[in-house]
């Protein structure tokens, strides 16, 4: 696993859609680096992104009879995750959800495979958690049971505002909220370690403090 993760982070690096700067986070917060999933937008980085995800839901052990990818990312990380999933020989459904019902043809909100057995949810990173919950509630409502989230990154922040931070982080917070676990292909610490290893690298050990300045203020 652990040579999957330094792949992963250096395919998000290579690919820039890690970013190393300044970057305002929706908690107000600034931060030395930026993942943003909506960048693996060709096929070939896509369907290697897709491989990523197969393989650490494979690796983590959790069973699990579809997918649900949560509007409007998560649409594309289920259905690709699906293709890589069969191309390894584990055929799986996968379903997602519109923002708003549809009131004409098959109707309803649910797009996709019946939501039904063990149904994992795949999206990019878990921020406030709210379209987990949300997710959560409609895999619930059609009588199917949350099995885990998968995300491509997890930050290992802690949530909150800065003058009231939370103990654990939106991932923990998420786990604990519906005893589920929360799977990530790699984490914070994965990154710095990534970063310690390129010390090499001018481009990347520049950043290498700022991280850790980061993690060590807002760090689980």
């Amino acid at each position: 696993m652990s040579d999957l993760r330094q792949q992963f982070i250096g395919f998000s690096v290579e690919a820039e859609v890690l970013k190393f700067g300044q970057f305002t986070t929706k908690a107000g917060r600034l931060s030395p680096y930026f993942f943003n999933a909506g960048l693996f937008h060709d096929g070939a980085t896509l369907g290697k992104l897709a491989q990523f995800y197969a393989q650490t839901l494979l690796d983590s052990g959790v069973e699990f009879d579809m997918l649900f990818g949560p509007a409007y990312k998560g649409i594309t990380l289920a259905s690709a995750t699906a293709v890589a999933l069969a191309a390894k020989g584990r055929d799986t459904s996968f379903a997602y959800n519109r923002k708003e019902a549809k009131d004409h043809g098959e109707g309803g909100t649910i797009v996709g495979a019946k939501l039904q057995g063990k149904v994992v949810i795949i999206d990019d990173v878990i921020s406030a958690g709210t379209s987990v919950r949300e997710s959560v509630t409609m895999i619930r409502a059609a009588g199917a049971e949350p099995a885990a989230v998968l995300i491509a990154l997890d930050r290992m922040e802690r949530s909150g505002k800065d003058d009231a931070l939370s103990e654990l982080s939106a991932v923990q917070e998420v786990a604990r909220e519906f005893n589920i676990p929360v799977i990530s292909i790699a984490n914070l610490e994965d990154l710095f370690t990534y970063l310690d290893t390129h010390t090499q690298d001018a481009r990347l050990s520049q950043h290498k403090d700022a991280v850790a300045a980061y993690r060590t203020r807002y760090g689980i």
